[in-house]
């Protein structure tokens, strides 16, 4: 064997070594990780029909790929001229051109009337067993029991993952980016209204093994149902660009039995009533930052930051903010509000006086903001009327 062909050979090895171990590397990280090609596993008869024609529609276009590129395939490797084939001459055929006709249409037909019929089903939201309102917000979604034993239960629900998981401090959770402080209850085998509007972007409530995906539209409501047959923890997020954060937007809601879900409402009850703030009531300035620190990490950190250093320009920073240290009214008056044209959203339909005269009061003594600022419930109140 001359020098050259031993270095081409030790070449050659090198490069099968480097494509194995590749492979291998490759190989290795798809045992471990959890492949699925699928939709989710479906839980409603609506999310069912969804399924099973989504499987037809996928088998019969396969089927119709494979014969149509199969013939073309066959056409080009065996009717060539080294194979002594000659093209035909030959044009109006009305056969042909009846049946290039006829098939397709009739294929449309059989695609069309089962998906119309789910269409059509996943509309009708008539007879619900119970309604509840969601309202999109950036970046939470906000609940409202609307009938029934649960009317006035309401809430807002907020990515509960760590901020050290998002920014890779930490190693990441089962359900990352996938879970909420607090998830939407309902009972099992009972029709779900759901009627969705949002305050500020468009948002969209999807919860794919019901077969929901709907808008939340500012200034509209839009409605929707599902009835799961399943107890179980199902998983959604906001379906629509709604914002920088718009990855940030779960939706977690658990199916539960009939019993567990009375027991539900029983407790969110007890706990609304022990939390209702009596709006005569006056904090100490401790009270108030103890609290407000609270309400600022579920609904003002995410923008802010924790250290309300900011996000410059799009979230600009609350330490030294001349409207922080500014006059009161005026922070109060944007936290209320809002600020239109920016990402501020109004905080006064999703937080109650209490909250809203603790989360500024915080603001206003946090970090070196040490402004000894006491606001009471009272003064939102009045505010709020102007």
């Amino acid at each position: 064997m001359t020098k050259d062909t031993s270095n081409q050979f030790a070449g050659l090895k090198t490069v099968l070594t480097v494509l194995l171990a590749g492979s291998l590397a490759i190989f290795a990280g798809v045992a471990q990780a959890e492949w699925k090609l699928n939709l989710q596993e479906p839980v409603t008869d609506l999310a069912r029909r969804i399924y099973d024609l989504h499987t037809f529609l996928t088998i019969f276009v396969t089927i119709i790929f494979v014969g149509v590129f199969g013939v073309l395939g066959y056409s080009l490797v065996m009717h060539t001229r080294k194979r002594g084939h000659k093209a035909a001459d030959f044009h109006d055929n009305l056969t042909v051109e009846i049946l290039w006709t006829l098939i397709p249409a009739v294929i449309l037909v059989a695609i069309a009337v089962p998906a119309t019929i789910a269409l059509v089903n996943q509309r009708d939201t008539s007879k619900a067993d119970m309604t509840i309102k969601v309202t999109g917000y950036q970046w939470k979604w906000g609940y409202e029991y609307m009938s029934g034993d649960a009317t006035g239960i309401k809430f807002i629900s907020v990515l509960s993952t760590p901020r050290a998981q998002i920014e890779n401090k930490e190693a990441k959770g089962e359900n990352y980016l996938l879970e909420v402080d607090r998830h939407l209850v309902v009972p099992v085998n009972k029709k779900v209204r759901i009627l969705t509007t949002a305050t500020d972007v468009i948002h969209n409530w999807s919860v794919p093994a019901f077969a929901v995906k709907t808008d939340a539209v500012p200034g509209f409501v839009r409605d929707a149902w599902f009835k799961a047959d399943k107890e179980g923890t199902y998983r959604g997020q906001c379906s629509e660009l709604c914002g920088k954060d718009h990855g940030f937007m779960p939706i977690v809601v658990d199916v539960v039995s009939e019993a567990k879900y009375a027991e539900w409402v029983a407790a969110q009850q007890k706990e609304m009533a022990a939390a209702a703030d009596d709006p005569n009531k006056v904090f100490t300035l401790d009270e108030l930052v103890k609290r407000g620190e609270k309400v600022y990490t579920t609904n003002c950190a995410g923008c802010h930051q924790p250290t309300g250093k900011g996000v410059p320009p799009a979230f600009p920073a609350l330490d030294g903010s001349a409207i922080v240290k500014g006059p009161k009214e005026r922070h109060l008056a944007i936290v209320i509000n809002g600020k239109p044209g920016t990402a501020m959203a109004a905080f006064g339909a999703q937080l109650n006086d209490a909250d809203i005269a603790s989360v500024v009061a915080y603001e206003r003594n946090a970090w070196s903001n040490k402004l000894n600022d006491v606001i009471q419930p009272a003064e939102v109140k009045a505010l709020r009327g102007k």
